[in-house]
């Protein structure tokens, strides 16, 4: 995944900024054995700021992904033909929004490891469109609600308590209202958006098996 700098869309005009962004990527469709899921990071200008739509999973006592914060996706299925097809699909099952709801194809970012579960996590980004739908908390029994994280929350983490396999470990993580974004997808937006590395990460790794948004079971319908 390419990085530029944290601070560069700053210097662009407000509807300059989330091209200036994608652009750095290829609208591919890579096979789907690269990876065995995908997630799709949804951009808008917001009012102060570039935003990504984030969810939170439901609760549900089979899932150790119960009220993570996550970017909508999920695992390949057997009918998708391409990695993107599953980020759209998972999409649309998860928040309501469809491939015509969004500005133009998804960019191609790259392919994410989930070190923690030995798997590989392709990564899609686009920019919602204008006029478009809201999205929506579509698939109530996997996600509770939704919202749009400011870019600017990224730069501020703090080590907090996290329930995982190995038992309480403390990660870094950004709180943005009620929400505490961590693991996977906080280093996912990080990278994305070109912060610097954080040592931390490294550490939380290897402390913690969570990967929010893609620990659940596998849908087969």
């Amino acid at each position: 995944m390419s990085a530029t700098g944290g601070t560069e869309p700053d210097s662009k005009s407000p509807g300059d900024r989330i091209p200036a962004l994608l652009q750095r990527f290829a609208p591919t469709a890579p096979p789907t054995n690269l990876a065995g899921a995908a997630v799709l990071i949804i951009l808008r200008e917001g009012a102060r700021d570039i935003e990504t739509l984030l969810i939170e999973r439901a609760i549900r006592s089979n899932d150790r992904a119960s009220g993570h914060i996550a970017l909508p996706g999920g695992h390949v299925q057997a009918g998708d033909r391409s990695l993107a097809e599953t980020a759209l699909r998972e999409c649309a099952e998860e928040v309501g929004l469809r491939p015509g709801d969004l500005r133009s194809a998804p960019r191609f970012v790259g392919i994410e490891p989930a070190r923690a579960f030995s798997m590989e996590v392709a990564v899609f980004a686009a920019e919602l469109g204008d006029p478009a739908p809201g999205p929506t908390a579509y698939s109530p029994n996997e996600v509770a609600s939704i919202f749009w994280l400011p870019r600017s929350a990224l730069e501020r983490s703090e080590r907090v308590p996290r329930p995982t396999d190995r038992g309480t470990v403390e990660v870094p993580a950004v709180k943005y209202a009620d929400h505490v974004l961590w693991g996977f997808t906080r280093r996912l937006l990080l990278k994305f958006f070109g912060f610097p590395d954080d040592p931390e990460d490294d550490r939380a790794v290897r402390e913690s098996s969570n990967v929010p948004g893609l620990n659940r079971a596998r849908r087969t319908g």
